[in-house]
């Protein structure tokens, strides 16, 4: 393993934001993993994935350790479900695929979220009426300090909407090396009531969707919002949707009636970020080489050389426009670094 010095990290951040780490190893197993970090015990760490779901906005002064970890692997299965574990470097669209392929359900809706299978349960991530924790079994993650590997349940992961311990309890402690999920074999839950899903099938003619039409028409909905970072630099939804308290909610869409919602819990009502910030008029618009997607307003782009700082800015007018038009406090989503 060769430690590189002043490494470029434009390649690896789908912002495309050009940011340089003070030192870069790219890690290829747990053994590789546990002596990087061995022999570094003092040294400020930064630990690496896909690289979607961060916005870079100076340098890295710590050692980047990429995870690179390759390999998925049937663990256990009886007539009705199976347990898959793949690694932590997996691309996380590709696995959803593979699984689409051996006819295991459950993933299908999360097709062609960026980044790797390992930060999928920081985020909880979720798409279209599925989140991980609907098919997360468990999780083995290294301690940083210690190099010692802990298996994290479902339950001790403290799930909610884009949390989990990973991003409160335990933040900076560990890395995740692998993930295990538990998919059907049969008898499939087809979810097809979330988003525009339903029109998407009809519109294909499909009345009976098999877990590779609800793929397919995943893919075909998200490329039609989404730009693909290869092409446009982004990193997918930036802010979270709002969940408000229904009081809150309830004196806020007495002002605006036209608001859009869904109802979480008796208690919770869930905005769409992307028709607040739609509404306030920022769809579409451009400042330099930062900006918001024309297609879908919750995705900050970077036109071809902006800043972090730039896209920082773009998304802090964003967020008081936002809260002084409807009273609304929206989240990043996104790792701003």
């Amino acid at each position: 393993m060769e430690i590189l010095k002043n490494f470029s990290l434009k390649n690896y951040n789908t912002f495309g934001i050009e940011a340089k780490a003070k030192q870069f190893v790219a890690v290829h197993s747990t053994e590789e993993l546990q002596q990087v970090l061995a022999q570094h015990p003092n040294e400020k760490k930064f630990i690496l994935g896909g690289g979607s779901n961060m916005l870079l906005t100076q340098d890295v002064d710590a050692l980047v350790i990429h995870i690179d970890l390759k390999g998925k692997k049937i663990i256990d299965a009886n007539d009705d479900f199976v347990w898959v574990e793949a690694q932590a470097g997996e691309n996380w669209h590709e696995f959803v695929l593979w699984t689409i392929e051996q006819d295991f359900g459950g993933l299908e809706n999360m097709s062609l979220i960026p980044g790797n299978v390992g930060t999928t349960p920081v985020q909880n991530i979720g798409a279209y009426g599925t989140e991980i924790k609907d098919t997360f079994v468990s999780c083995h993650a290294m301690h940083i300090a210690t190099q010692e590997i802990k298996s994290f349940t479902n339950a001790d992961c403290h799930f909610g909407y884009r949390e989990s311990i990973f991003k409160n309890e335990v933040k900076g402690q560990f890395v995740i090396t692998s993930v295990i999920f538990k998919l059907t074999k049969r008898n499939h839950h087809i979810n097809t009531s979330y988003g525009d899903i339903t029109g998407e099938l009809a519109k294909n003619g499909i009345t009976q969707p098999t877990l590779k039409d609800v793929s397919n028409a995943v893919i075909a909905i998200r490329q039609s919002k989404l730009p693909d970072p290869k092409e446009l630099g982004n990193s997918g939804s930036f802010f979270k949707n709002p969940i408000l308290p229904k009081a809150d909610f309830e004196s806020i869409h007495k002002k605006f009636p036209e608001m859009r919602f869904f109802e979480v819990s008796p208690t919770e009502i869930k905005v769409p970020a992307g028709w607040l910030i739609e509404q306030a008029g920022f769809k579409g618009k451009r400042f330099g080489d930062a900006g918001i997607h024309k297609n879908q307003a919750l995705v900050l782009v970077n036109y071809g050389n902006a800043t972090g700082q730039e896209i920082v800015a773009v998304s802090k007018n964003i967020q008081e426009t936002i809260f002084n038009t409807f009273g609304i406090h929206i989240e990043a989503e996104v790792n701003i670094i």
